[in-house]
């Protein structure tokens, strides 16, 4: 037992700390983040490495961010209209970018 409390304990201080935002006033009134703790997040713990790679050191244009959403490639899904729509997309793209800048400042 008290080597399984070790090892959640230990698993917990490797987690990826949540990015805060909340300098970035442009995205507190997008669903963006939502969005991204709903259909990103498990494979892109905080848009860090996880089942899926770093989104945080990829500085891609949005309309490529939009497209690999779309259509998806290799192990990521593509996520259609029906679970995404084109107004959400551009709010979960502005949400992927500002997580960019605010790793780059670190």
């Amino acid at each position: 037992m008290r080597g399984l409390l070790a090892l959640a304990l230990l698993l917990a201080a490797c987690a990826p700390q949540r990015v805060s935002i909340a300098n970035y006033p442009e995205l507190e009134a997008t669903r963006g983040e939502a969005l991204f703790m709903r259909y990103c997040h498990q494979c892109h713990p905080n848009g860090a490495a996880g089942l899926g790679p770093s989104l945080n050191d990829k500085p891609l244009p949005g309309f490529l961010i939009a497209l690999q959403v779309r259509v998806g490639l290799g192990a990521m899904p593509a996520f259609g209209r029906d679970l995404i729509s084109d107004a959400e997309l551009d709010e979960l793209v502005a949400y992927v970018q500002a997580l960019h800048r605010v790793a780059g400042e670190r």
